[in-house]
């Protein structure tokens, strides 16, 4: 008696075997690991051939129908890997611009020749970093379209002459870039780090937060301390608001990003890491690489246990003094208040 395809012991069996290796696949990785199980990435990577971040960008071209446009490929069709990543020669706006044409006021921007799949927020905290803040936009803005992603670029500026506080301007950022979507990831973005690799992919893990810049030059392209989490981190607005944020008390200290991976472990969840491979990034020279290679060799002294649940989004306050849309990004300057005064010592 034969069988019909369905009624196939071994059909079967392979079938049950496809859906348990397919559902181990989500369960370890979320929807980044699906994202890069479509990508054929090779290894080991060669980052004495690099290509420029603008290569074949300009075969992305509008669609003739956008009605029927359909939806952008899982692997994007122009990514080279390694990219030549330079500092030496400062790009002018108009230049950067010019260079990216689809890109619409207030640094947002959709694919013109596909729907794509995954919308994705670049929050950067800065003041006075205008140098690097031109070199970042240079090789940011190519870099995310050749990932084929929906994204907007906020800068949020601290005003005053205050100490700076990373931390709490990340909290702002956060809050001010969900009012106008429905972001599926929130990218944290030093000013001073530019991505080495296109297949560095800026989506979220579906279960957990995810260090993106593994492999920073000046470390030596190596983790300093297993829970560094420095740099540049991927967060769905769930896993933000489960750990209720970046703590608001960190002023010109350094050492927010410990605490929130002290956070993200007190809530329940784990730090997942772009591969050292692809996570590789140059940080730019501003007159204090001395101080952060020092400070990133050891965790900040943290007082998260006890104050996490009290001390991030759930109390943040602060002033939006202007919000202006650039060609190039979405600028938010902020006041964020002054750091709570110490009692003085008296002599005695």
């Amino acid at each position: 008696m034969s069988f019909s395809r369905v009624e196939n012991p071994c059909f079967l069996l392979f079938l049950v075997i496809f859906q348990a290796i397919f559902i181990l696949i989500l369960y370890r990785g979320g929807a980044s690991s699906v994202f890069r199980g479509f990508l054929d990435v090779p290894h080991p990577l060669d980052y004495s051939k690099t290509e420029d971040v603008y290569t074949n960008l300009s075969l992305f071209i509008h669609a003739p129908n956008k009605e029927t446009m359909p939806y952008c490929t899982p692997q994007s069709p122009i990514f080279v890997g390694p990219l030549t990543i330079t500092f030496n020669t400062l790009p002018s706006e108009r230049t950067i611009i010019s260079k990216n044409p689809y890109v619409q006021l207030g640094g947002r921007y959709s694919p013109p020749h596909c729907l794509a799949r995954y919308k994705t927020a670049i929050i950067v905290p800065h003041r006075n970093r205008e140098k690097q803040l031109r070199h970042l936009l240079y090789y940011l803005h190519p870099f995310l379209q050749r990932q084929q992603l929906h994204y907007h670029i906020y800068l949020i500026h601290q005003a005053g002459n205050g100490p700076f506080n990373q931390a709490k301007l990340l909290n702002i950022g956060v809050r001010e870039a969900m009012k106008d979507d429905d972001w599926d990831c929130l990218l944290l973005h030093n000013v001073d780090l530019v991505p080495e690799n296109d297949y560095n992919l800026y989506v979220c893990d579906e279960y957990y937060p995810k260090h993106m810049s593994s492999a920073i030059d000046k470390l030596q392209y190596s983790l300093p301390y297993w829970s560094f989490f420095g740099g540049v981190s991927a967060l769905t607005p769930e896993h933000y608001m489960k750990m209720n944020g970046f703590p608001n008390t960190y002023w010109d200290r350094g050492g927010e990003h410990d605490d929130i991976a002290e956070r993200i472990r007190l809530a329940g969840m784990k730090i997942v890491r772009t591969p050292l491979h692809l996570g590789r990034y140059k940080k730019m020279d501003h007159g204090q690489i001395l101080d952060y290679t020092e400070n990133a060799k050891r965790p900040a002294v943290l007082h998260t246990r006890t104050t996490w649940k009290d001390d991030g989004m759930n109390s943040l306050e602060f002033k939006v003094l202007a919000k202006k849309q650039y060609p190039l990004y979405t600028n938010i300057t902020v006041d964020i208040g002054d750091p709570p005064m110490l009692p003085s010592l008296r002599k005695t």
